[in-house]
């Protein structure tokens, strides 16, 4: 007898020769595989029979024969399964399609305990290297009961396991005093560094103009006026006396007007020539002022009366 390899390298050697000449893909080399495997299943059959030897179209059809004879067990079966709403193929599917195909369930037993039956062993398998996978983090899960092994793996746990973190808010003083102080001074360094690329500077370098700029000092019309100016705290304080001030003279001037009519109006009018007089002044005056806060009319503070 001979060997079922040797049968199928003859039947099958012209076609690799002929299909070697174009570039294979792989759904090619997966097809020539399940092809070369039933051609393989083909031989041993026909070795079993008591044949030596074979044709290649013999092998052909009778591969041919055996695919279509499987392909028509997977379809049938697939169809049972779904009409019964199954996703799964069991063995009673399989039986009841062999029936309905004529084949003789009860002579498989003897079938798969004949004396002359051959082993087909599988094909060497060639030991690749493993790539590792680049950034892995944790342990892939496995695959539950219910879904099946060809699936492709579960990803790393960490794209699909979220796990919350809540940060506390910090409250010691020191931290906040320095978190201050570091965030004042971030800032003031980004606005130096704005106004000697925007404005005007000074180099301590002669030759090279861009290292260690320096921002230009310009000095004051009136060098003594931010000594005199008050702060910003006093200002507010000052904004304060004077709106209560007003809201006591406007008292004083309510009865004043019901006691004398007559010379409050006189006094009214006065004042309020007075008043467009002092404030076209001011206007001609700030027309020809910047407005600058520094360059405003220094508002003298008022007394306020002991009642």
């Amino acid at each position: 007898m001979a060997d079922p390899q040797v049968a199928v390298g003859a039947a099958g050697g012209s076609g690799t020769r002929s299909g070697g000449k174009h570039s294979s893909t792989p759904s090619d080399n997966y097809y020539q595989a399940r092809r070369r495997t039933l051609q393989v299943v083909v031989s041993s059959l026909l070795t079993e029979a008591g044949f030596e030897s074979a044709e290649k179209a013999a092998v052909e059809t009778m591969t041919e024969m055996l695919q279509s004879y499987l392909s028509e067990i997977g379809r049938s079966a697939k169809s049972y399964c779904e009409h019964t709403a199954r996703t799964l193929p069991t063995l009673s599917d399989i039986v009841v399609t062999l029936v309905e195909m004529g084949f003789n369930i009860e002579s498989l037993p003897a079938y798969a305990k004949r004396s002359q039956r051959m082993v087909i062993t599988a094909p060497p398998v060639t030991n690749h290297p493993v790539v590792a996978k680049a950034l892995t983090a944790g342990q892939n899960k496995p695959h539950p009961s219910h879904i099946p092994c060809h699936f492709p793996e579960f990803p790393d746990p960490h794209t699909y396991i979220k796990t919350p973190t809540y940060r506390e808010p910090v409250s010691d003083y020191q931290i906040l005093r320095e978190k201050a102080a570091s965030q004042r001074r971030d800032v003031e360094r980004a606005l130096t560094r704005f106004i000697a690329k925007t404005g005007e500077t000074h180099s301590l370098f002669k030759d090279d103009v861009s290292t260690f700029p320096l921002i230009a000092a310009h000095p004051f019309s009136i060098p003594y006026l931010n000594a005199l100016l008050p702060s910003e705290l006093e200002m507010q304080q000052m904004e304060e006396t004077d709106s209560s001030e007003q809201d006591d003279q406007t008292d004083t001037e309510n009865l004043s007007l019901h006691l004398h009519s007559e010379d409050a109006g006189t006094e009214k009018e006065n004042s309020i020539l007075q008043q467009n007089t002092s404030l076209s002044a001011n206007k001609s005056i700030d027309d020809n002022l910047i407005d600058n806060p520094y360059l405003r009319p220094v508002k003298k503070p008022k007394l306020r009366r002991k009642k």
